[in-house]
């Protein structure tokens, strides 16, 4: 890396700590766009991190979770609370970047400095985000945000990678889904520390919360706290006392975001569920998994490039394709051939 992208860094992150909106901006894109210096960026925000409440909102296409996170965001911005969201959308596939852009539907604190939209690609990522999108946490983080909201793509059971960045995580399901419960239940639903059934005006609203009712006493067993039309409401004081014995029951609630409807309920929901995680050791052994992943993803990302300059200095891939090809050699072989000389420099290292 240049001196001049090491200076740019270095300043970058100063403005961003400054509180310059500008530069914050600039961060994530930065880091988004993994340019030179945004590795020095991203190691020089880590210390400043730790203050923020991570939430993430995924569930199916349709499901509402555009218009429920703008009211959340309002919500918290009438506590006083400074909010972050990061919109993750589907990567383009001629660019590699967010097709949605910013979220035309997010629009009821327009204006508001205090609440930062920004949305990035998933970049075709397994599970919906990518490792940039972890990074752009960070700086949220770093810069001060009491509130950070991840929306995913919302396309299915790949979406268990936001269980690795948020401290708590909704599953939005919409009315009529029964057959869709069914489906996801061994995936998606089963990552969900509250559900919201959005929509909750819709038909069919009152048979969605009560099958995922049975969902959950059949996975987790517990009383099922649900808010809304078609349950008793939410407890508004959380007993906390013997918490870390007690597994946590994932409440229901009921919105309706068009209207804001439920979205007080929901709030309360996420932050039963912190004092929880607070109270139980959880949250901390959360940070301890969540870095041991990215670490074992950075690991992997590093050391696949190692590899893949090792292969070109093998003439390339379809070089040793072909010679597979031709039985001069084998895939066994070829790997042990490229992996060798990394692994002895590891040795020589130790």
């Amino acid at each position: 890396m240049t001196a001049d992208a090491t200076e740019e860094a270095e300043q970058l992150l100063s403005d961003l700590l400054a509180g310059e909106q500008r530069a914050l901006a600039r961060a994530i894109s930065k880091i988004e766009d993994r340019r030179p210096g945004y590795r020095d960026l991203v190691a020089g925000l880590h210390e400043h991190t730790g203050g923020a409440t991570v939430i993430g909102v995924t569930g199916s296409p349709g499901a509402g979770k555009s218009t429920l996170v703008d009211k959340l965001s309002a919500a918290y911005r009438e506590q006083g609370l400074t909010v972050g969201i990061i919109a993750v959308d589907p990567a383009s596939p001629f660019t590699g970047g967010a097709v949605l852009g910013d979220r035309i539907r997010m629009g009821s604190t327009v204006g508001d400095m205090d609440v930062f939209v920004r949305s990035m690609s998933a970049r075709g990522t397994l599970g919906g985000l990518s490792t940039a999108t972890t990074d752009a946490i960070r700086a949220l983080d770093a810069f001060g945000k009491d509130v950070i909201v991840i929306e995913t793509v919302g396309a299915g059971q790949n979406e268990v990678d936001v269980v690795r960045t948020a401290d708590t995580v909704a599953v939005l399901v919409q009315p009529g889904s029964g057959d869709d419960i069914q489906t996801l239940k061994a995936g998606i639903l089963e990552i969900a520390d509250v559900f919201v059934v959005n929509k909750a005006d819709m038909d069919g609203a009152d048979r969605t919360v009560q099958e995922l009712t049975e969902m959950v006493q059949h996975s987790v067993g517990g009383h099922v706290e649900t808010s809304g039309h078609h349950g008793p409401g939410v407890d508004e004081e959380v007993e906390l006392e013997g918490t870390e014995d007690r597994e946590w029951v994932p409440p229901i609630v009921e919105t309706t975001a068009t209207s804001g409807e439920g979205v007080e309920d929901l709030v309360d929901a996420f932050e039963a569920h912190r004092k929880y995680l607070e109270a139980s050791g959880e949250l901390e052994e959360q940070a301890r998994t969540r870095y041991a992943e990215e670490i074992r993803a950075l690991l992997r990302a590093d050391l696949g490039d190692l590899i893949e300059r090792e292969i070109e200095d093998r003439g390339g891939m379809d070089d040793l394709v072909e010679q597979v090809r031709k039985r001069e050699t084998d895939p066994y072989t070829v790997v042990d051939s490229v992996v060798e000389p990394i692994a002895e420099c590891v040795e020589d290292e130790g």
